[in-house]
C-alpha cells in the first residue's frame, strides 16, 4: 500500500527540525518564516493562504509542510530562468516527475505560461506545481519568491523544480478539478496573446474589453473558459482598469481562441465536493487551489473535503491553469 502523508501547518522551529533531520520537504509560507529555515532538501514558495485541516486559513507565521509521498525518492533540485525553463521536461530522469514552483509575474512565470505546450517532451512525465504569490494587499508592492532549499536562497526570477523518482509498479497521476463550465453568452476572442487585453472581439465585433466588462457588469469572479482539446481551461480576471481601458488576467489569453464567460455557481464548496471523484481523497499526495476561488467563494474557515494544500496564484498540471484545484495521486499500477 502506498502511504500518503497529509500536509500540515507547522511552526518555523518544527520545520527547521525536520530539515535538520534530513527530511525532504515541499513548503509554502510567507517570506519571513521561510527565510528563517536552514539549508536542506526542500523547495518552497511564498503564499499566506492555505486549505488546511482547520479549513481555509490566512496565516503569515506558520509554514505549510508536505513530505514526499512514500515510496518516492528524492533525485535533485534544479533552478530555471526564463530561457532554461524550456528544458524542464527533457531534464526529468526516466521514471521520475517534477514538482515546480515559480514566482508570480516573473519572466520565468510568463515564459512557462505562454510556451509550455511547445516544450520538448511536453507532458511525457508528470509536472505538478504552483505559482507563488503574496498577500493580496501587497500585490505590486512585494515580490513573490521561491526558495531553493539546498542554499536556502530566495529567488525572484527563477523557478525551482524538485525531481522525484518512483519505483517500478508505482504510478503518479495528475488530476484537474475544474467546476466551471462555459456559459451561453457571446464568444470572446482576443487579437493578441498575453496577460492583459485592451481589445477583444465580442461575437465578431471589436470592442474595448474593459468598456465591455463595465457596460455588461460582467461578473469577474467567474473566469473566461475555453475548450483546449476537450478540456475546459480557465482564465481568471485580476483587475479591470477603465482609465487605461485594460483588463489584466492571472493567466494568459491566447490569440484566436474562443472564450466564453463561465456559468454562475451557487456554492463553490458544494460543487467542489460533489465533483471530487469518489474515494480519491486517501490517494491524494499533493494538491493546490486558486486564490481567486479562496476569495470569491469565501473559503476561509470552510473545508473542501479532506483535500489540503496551498492556495496559489496559479496551478500547474503540465501547464499553467487558473481557478482550478490540481492534485497528484500515487497508487500501484494496475
Amino acid at each position: 500500500m502506498v502511504v500518503v502523508m497529509k500536509g500540515h501547518l507547522l511552526e518555523v522551529d518544527e520545520v527547521a527540525a525536520l530539515i535538520r533531520e534530513g527530511e525532504t520537504l515541499l513548503l509554502a509560507g510567507d517570506e519571513t518564516p521561510l527565510s528563517r529555515l536552514p539549508r536542506g532538501r526542500w523547495i518552497g514558495g511564498t503564499i499566506p493562504y492555505f486549505m488546511s485541516e482547520e479549513g481555509g486559513v490566512v496565516d503569515r507565521h506558520r509554514i505549510f509542510v508536505e513530505r514526499l509521498p512514500a515510496p518516492s525518492e528524492y533525485v535533485a533540485i534544479r533552478r530555471y530562468d526564463e530561457r532554461e525553463i524550456a528544458r524542464v521536461y527533457s531534464d526529468l530522469p526516466a521514471g521520475s516527475m517534477g514538482v515546480i514552483i515559480a514566482p508570480y509575474a516573473s519572466r520565468v512565470h510568463l515564459s512557462f505560461a505562454l510556451n509550455a505546450p511547445r516544450y520538448e517532451k511536453f507532458a511525457t512525465a508528470p509536472l505538478f506545481g504552483w505559482i507563488s504569490g503574496v498577500h493580496l494587499s501587497e500585490i505590486g508592492k512585494t515580490r513573490p519568491k521561491v526558495f531553493e532549499g539546498t542554499t536556502a536562497e530566495a529567488l525572484e526570477h527563477h523557478a525551482v523544480v524538485m525531481q522525484v523518482a518512483f519505483p517500478p509498479g508505482v504510478r503518479a497521476e495528475i488530476g484537474i478539478l475544474n467546476i466551471f463550465e462555459a456559459g451561453t453568452g457571446p464568444t470572446i476572442t482576443f487579437p493578441a496573446t498575453g496577460f492583459s487585453a485592451t481589445l477583444a472581439e465580442i461575437d465578431g465585433r471589436e470592442r474595448n474589453f474593459a468598456e465591455y466588462v463595465g457596460e455588461t457588469r460582467l461578473d469577474t469572479r467567474l473566469p473566461l473558459v475555453a475548450d483546449y482539446l476537450g478540456a475546459a481551461i480557465n482564465v481568471s480576471f485580476q483587475s479591470v482598469d477603465p482609465s487605461r481601458g485594460e483588463v489584466r488576467f492571472y493567466a494568459p489569453v491566447f490569440a484566436g481562441v474562443r472564450y466564453h464567460h463561465a456559468r454562475p455557481i451557487e456554492d463553490y464548496v458544494d460543487a467542489f465536493v460533489s465533483a471530487l471523484p469518489t474515494g480519491i481523497a486517501e490517494r491524494v499526495a499533493l494538491s493546490c487551489n486558486c486564490v481567486v476561488n479562496f476569495v470569491n467563494s469565501s473559503l476561509e474557515g470552510r473545508t473542501t473535503g479532506d483535500i489540503v494544500g496551498p492556495i496559489t496564484f496559479g496551478e500547474i498540471a503540465y501547464q499553467l491553469l487558473n481557478q482550478t484545484m490540481v492534485y497528484l495521486t500515487v497508487s500501484h499500477a494496475g
